[in-house]
């Protein structure tokens, strides 16, 4: 361990691998990591086979290419950690993971999140006199590499398989979709493989975003497994995105982020859906900092909806939708052409959840009870309850104001909710008006989620 080494197979061997150092200048030979863990259906707990698994990192880059899960849904993962000049690891990161199987929701998807898995877990592996080299091995393996992938209704549909063109240096990290049908999509691993699961029959386009690329689509006519399709790259082409956001009836110093999400996977329901890495104002791994004007650069020509304030920043859209700058704006960006929005984005002071999922997923039980931050000049509120499936489960749209109380608590009413699946509860303040009702505020899209259990 220790001596300095070029990427490539066979650098270091004994059990080693070539790793970045934390400064950035250069490769050292270290032993290798893994991240090891089990995919299970999260509604049964039976394991998942042949569920594909790969690592991020914090901007949504993957840090690995992609590993099987075996009959047992166990996987494990090799990753790649910065190093210190002796080929320890150096400060803690973190990684997310991103799985995917036929007929199974895409983890993380929707509701449910990915939960973080951090370089501070690392723990030696014990010798095993079948594996040449495990001396240098160390894993991660704890309850956040246990992968609970959700069972889409009525089942998936056909796979296709392939690469983005590897000329670009950075292709990893692209999201692959297939348009037909519902949309199916994925992402890329480290080298630019992908497969897509689920997909739908008939004519399906093949596209990928990722900012800073332009990738050609494919057009294919799918009534079987597809294998070896090939992504490739244009030259030029991209464009910029840019506008401003007006940030009204919130605390100051609020900031907050713009996203560009392909129209294709946009949920109607929940009002988001995956982002591109790099579509996203700030870029990839800054705090949200937008609180006027934001530019998104380097974007691939297609059509998306555009969405601030979609990350957890204390603020939400404004929900009225009577006054301009509240709609859901879809562009269509055409390659080479840069797109001003005119109109601001309205974006205001969230109502708070305190429970449950004020800060991520929480486990319930029993007949959940949803509390949140009352607002200041509201007539009643409108409660929903959805399931990670997008189905509505319950609603409450004459909830009494409470003013003056703090904060406002519903008891649910709805049908029994299912052990292992997820949830989010949603309320919106609203204002009784002549002759329109008009919505104040509510609580953000990603927050009061949880997770119910027997």
């Amino acid at each position: 361990m220790g001596d300095a080494c070029d990427p490539g197979p066979d650098a270091c061997g004994d059990g080693l691998s070539c790793e970045p150092l934390s400064s950035g200048e250069g490769h050292v030979c270290a032993g290798s990591v893994e991240l090891r863990g089990q995919v299970i259906d999260a509604l049964d707990q039976s394991a998942i086979e042949g569920a594909r698994v790969l690592a991020l990192d914090e901007t949504g880059s993957p840090v690995s290419d992609v590993a099987l899960s075996d009959a047992d849904g166990r996987y494990s993962l090799p990753i790649s950690v910065p190093r210190d000049p002796d080929g320890n690891p150096a400060t803690a990161v973190t990684f997310t993971l991103s799985a995917s199987a036929a007929d199974y929701q895409l983890y993380p998807s929707g509701l449910q999140p990915a939960f973080p898995v951090s370089t501070a877990d690392i723990t030696s592996v014990e010798d095993d006199p079948e594996v040449e080299g495990d001396e240098n091995l160390s894993a991660i393996e704890n309850a956040s590499t246990t992968i609970g992938l959700l069972p889409l209704e009525g089942g998936g549909g056909f796979t296709i398989t392939g690469r983005v063109a590897t000329e670009a240096d950075e292709v990893g990290g692209t999201l692959v979709v297939a348009d037909g049908g519902a949309g199916s999509y994925t992402i890329a691993d480290r080298s630019g493989a992908f497969t897509l699961f689920n997909v739908a029959s008939g004519a399906n386009t093949i596209r990928g975003y990722r900012g800073g690329l332009q990738v050609l689509p494919e057009m294919l006519e799918v009534s079987a497994d597809v294998d070896g399709v090939v992504l490739g790259l244009a030259d030029g082409g991209l464009s910029a995105v840019s506008g401003s956001v007006n940030i009204v009836n919130a605390a100051g110093g609020s900031e907050t982020s713009v996203v560009l999400i392909p129209s294709a996977l946009f949920d109607e329901v929940f009002e988001f859906g995956p982002v591109p890495f790099g579509l996203r104002a700030p870029e990839p791994g800054v705090a949200a900092n937008i609180s006027s004007s934001w530019t998104i650069p380097a974007v691939p020509e297609g059509t998306y909806k555009v969405i601030a304030s979609l990350e957890n920043d204390d603020l939400v859209r404004d929900p009225d939708t009577s006054i301009a700058g509240t709609e859901i704006l879809e562009i269509e960006v055409v390659a080479g052409e840069d797109i001003e929005i005119q109109d601001s984005f309205k974006v205001t002071e969230a109502l708070a959840v305190i429970s449950p999922g004020a800060d991520g997923p929480e486990e319930v039980s029993g007949t959940p009870v949803f509390e949140f931050a009352d607002d200041s000049s509201e007539d009643r509120y409108e409660v929903i309850v959805h399931d990670a499936l997008g189905n509505e489960v319950w609603r409450d749209d004459q909830v009494p104001g409470v003013n003056g109380n703090g904060t406002v608590t519903v008891d649910y009413g709805g049908p029994a909710l299912e052990p292992g699946m997820f949830y989010r509860f949603q309320a919106t303040s609203w204002k009784d008006g002549n002759p329109e009702a008009t919505a104040l505020s509510r609580t953000e899209d990603l927050r009061g989620v949880f997770i119910y259990v027997e």
